[in-house]
């Protein structure tokens, strides 16, 4: 369960990016030595104390009439408007710069609480630096070198410290689906038509829904929970990809569901934001479902469907397994058809193979199609355990993990599906190598 949602920020320059990569453990963020080199927010996931949260790399604010100082300005009203705390990072080279005063003064009126890290202390001697810091009216000051790695941990126990009490919903025994896409392809249109009712706003400007909303519901004697995540409403004179301000949010909702619906705009076709989206669940391992949606709009043959569905699959080549709904919100024209499908995709991803059974069609698979040779050796696969639900997670025992190919997992993984179906689930298959 996500603690915390933590936005890093600060004017151009002071290490933010570094700081970024060092608490999530990976060089996700650019580090250049250039001021405003960052640009876009990026995310990530951390973890610390037994604590996991989401951690968002901005741009910095600045006063200076530098290019892209309006977006990044705004990349970072955004970033505190998502986040629950804020780590504020200055430099203890520079001092306090008029760039961190004004900063300091929009951190206090957003009542977000807020950790100050003095970065680029890099020596024991320089700790002196940090005492300036006190001048801006945010609390302790702690001194950070996010190069050396030294005081972060000092910093992730202040914030941590400082993370909402959040109590996850109780939706047990419930089905729980959310519905994503980019902005103004009817996801709030398809919670009220599944819903029948009117709950959720509507509009044709693009992020009219600001946060995720959750409702519960009965159909047919089953229990629900749709969570509607629509993007984040476009402010000032931003053009950068909307995606980027709900995406957070989008992230969220799929934690927390079964099922995702990927929702596709049927009046403007795929977009390359579509397949981001989308990529989201996949990556998150929940069942899937692609709902094209307005369908009404769409100029129609024999072949029209035939020839949509061709496209998804050549564009959402690792979505091979999600099923595939034609819909109108607007004209509650095939509706009917989602939850049933949830239900199915639901429990596909919940669905247990007896060991025997799997061991039996993955050496039938073996038999009709051995593994490729690589270096002379060949894999062998002696066994193989379901490990886990939710995705469906298979640990193969072999000879030598390295030996399985991509290519023949994937066949492997089609051998599974022809024989146990899988519908909308991605499925996981782990080599480990036998003892």
């Amino acid at each position: 369960m996500i603690s915390g949602i933590v936005a890093i920020v600060g004017r151009p320059n002071v290490g933010k990016s570094t700081i970024f990569n060092r608490i999530i453990g990976e060089r996700k963020s650019i580090v250049e030595d250039t001021p405003g080199v960052t640009r876009d927010r990026i995310y990530g996931k951390a973890e610390w104390l037994t604590k996991e949260f989401r951690v968002i790399d901005t741009g910095g604010i600045q006063l200076a009439d530098q290019p892209f100082r309006e977006e990044i300005n705004m990349q970072v009203e955004i970033a505190i408007d998502e986040a629950d705390t804020i780590l504020f990072v200055v430099s203890g080279k520079d001092g306090i710069t008029n760039d961190d005063e004004y900063i300091a003064r929009l951190l206090q009126r957003s009542n977000k609480p807020v950790v100050l890290a003095v970065n680029k202390i890099d020596d024991y001697a320089e700790n002196n630096n940090i005492y300036e810091f006190y001048n801006l009216g945010l609390g302790d000051p702690i001194a950070v070198s996010g190069s050396h790695g030294i005081g972060i941990g000092d910093a992730l126990d202040a914030l941590i410290q400082t993370f909402p009490d959040k109590k996850q919903k109780d939706y047990d025994g419930m089905t729980r689906f959310c519905i994503i896409g980019r902005p103004n392809v009817g996801k709030s249109s398809l919670v009220n038509a599944i819903l029948n009712q009117d709950r959720v706003i509507v509009s044709n400007v693009e992020g009219t829904t600001r946060d995720a909303i959750d409702t519960p519901f009965k159909r047919e004697g089953k229990d629900y929970v749709v969570i509607d995540t629509a993007g984040i409403r476009k402010r000032g004179k931003v053009y950068e990809n909307i995606e980027k301000y709900s995406v957070l949010r989008a992230m969220s909702a799929i934690e927390r569901s079964d099922v995702v619906l990927v929702v596709i705009d049927g009046e403007k076709g795929i977009r390359e934001q579509d397949k981001h989206v989308a990529g989201f669940a996949h990556e998150a391992g929940k069942g899937v479902i692609i709902v094209y949606n307005k369908w009404d709009t769409v100029d129609k043959d024999e072949s029209t469907m035939a020839r949509i569905e061709k496209q998804i699959r050549t564009q959402f080549v690792y979505l091979s397994y999600a099923p595939i709904l034609f819909v109108s919100a607007l004209k509650k024209q095939r509706i009917q058809t989602i939850l049933p499908m949830i239900d199915a995709v639901h429990d596909s991803s919940l669905l247990r193979i007896q060991t025997n059974v799997l061991n039996e069609v993955l050496m039938d698979a073996q038999l009709m199609t051995p593994p490729p040779t690589h270096k002379g050796k060949r894999l062998k696969i002696y066994y193989a355990s379901q490990v886990a639900v939710a995705p469906p997670t298979f640990v193969l025992f072999v000879n030598e993990p390295e030996l399985l190919h991509f290519s023949y997992k994937r066949f492997l993984e089609n051998s599974l599906r022809e024989a146990f179906g899988f519908e909308g689930t991605t499925l996981r298959i782990l080599a480990r190598e036998r003892t």
